[in-house]
């Protein structure tokens, strides 16, 4: 029997998306979509609940015979290669700290031996996935960015993350590079937004969107946003350029507010002469579901296994 379903799997900070993927089209069975709102501070067995009755759902909608196996975008830290989360230090599953992710799943779907579970980094998922189906479909090689609560990076070459090698930062991610005062993450994700914003104004806002809405209005929101694409203009650049990189693709909720920074930052990356071309993403959410569900592809699994114990 043909099992060229897999099912991609996207594990947020609040949430688990997961849907069917058609391996040959990559196209998603929509109708098969299903989410969950999990409690990032509960017990390990119950986030593994929820995370199963949402598996389990998905897998209802689509023959067992033609599934392949199951793919998880998974923040990390975490063992990729033997499916162990190591997350510690920050507000969400640190009751996961130390949990074999494969075999709770493997018992709480009482699946078959033939259902193949794997893991791999959810911003390098995101990368794949608009490498397979996206923006970056049409390149050779890629670097795929997400702007929110965390800036999440992964460089691609025909569709495989690069994570090690000369052309790349370790890791081949770029948020934990020394940036100003601290690293890139500090200052290209959601809480610099926030944080600038209080320090000159002494107001408290909950988001970015809320300082996109007032932008047009408030000269300092306006300027902050102006300042942001500067500054990841001239920080990207010299990263894209050794890898010589032909596109880049921008997702997460702050490049919902790109009209209000992309021409500054397209027009900083030229003034660094930086010629990569620039896409917003076309998947959206539905990338990191493409790219852990690629993962049941024999091909890709047989290039990519030696890059997850490097994410």
């Amino acid at each position: 029997m043909d099992r060229h379903i897999a099912i991609g799997t996207d594990i947020g900070g609040s949430h688990i998306s997961c849907a069917a993927i058609d391996l040959s089209s990559g196209k998603i069975l929509k109708d098969t979509l299903s989410e969950r709102e999990v409690n990032n501070q509960a017990h390990a067995h119950v986030i593994i609940n929820v995370w199963t009755e949402a598996l389990t759902e998905a897998l209802s909608k689509v023959p067992a015979d033609r599934v392949k196996g199951v793919g998880f975008a998974m923040p990390g830290p975490f063992d990729y290669v033997k499916g162990i989360c190591y997350i510690k230090g920050v507000a969400k599953y640190e009751n996961l700290y130390g949990f074999n992710i494969h075999d709770a799943i493997t018992s709480s779907l009482q699946a078959d031996e033939n259902l193949l579970i794997r893991f791999m980094n959810d911003a390098s998922s995101f990368a794949v996935g608009e490498a397979w189906a996206g923006s970056a479909s049409g390149v050779d090689r890629s670097l795929s960015i997400t702007l929110g609560t965390g800036f999440g990076s992964a460089f691609i070459s025909d569709r495989i993350p690069v994570v090690d090698g000369r052309e790349v930062p370790k890791m081949g991610c770029v948020y934990h590079i020394p940036y100003k005062e601290g690293i890139a993450d500090d200052y290209f994700s959601t809480r610099w937004f926030l944080g600038r914003y209080k320090a000159l104004t002494g107001k408290g806002l909950k988001g970015v969107k809320e300082l996109a809405d007032i932008a047009i209005t408030d000269r300092v929101a306006a300027g902050l946003f102006t300042e942001f694409g500067t500054g990841l203009g001239v920080f990207l650049a010299p990263f894209l350029k050794k890898f010589n990189a032909e596109m880049l693709v921008i997702g997460g909720n702050i490049s919902n507010a790109y009209n209000l920074f992309g021409d500054v930052f397209e027009g900083s990356l030229k003034k660094e002469h930086c010629t990569c071309k620039v896409a917003l993403s076309k998947l959206k959410e539905d990338a990191a579901l493409l790219g852990s569900a690629y993962l049941l592809d024999d091909n890709f699994w047989k290039s990519v296994q030696h890059a997850l114990p490097l994410m």
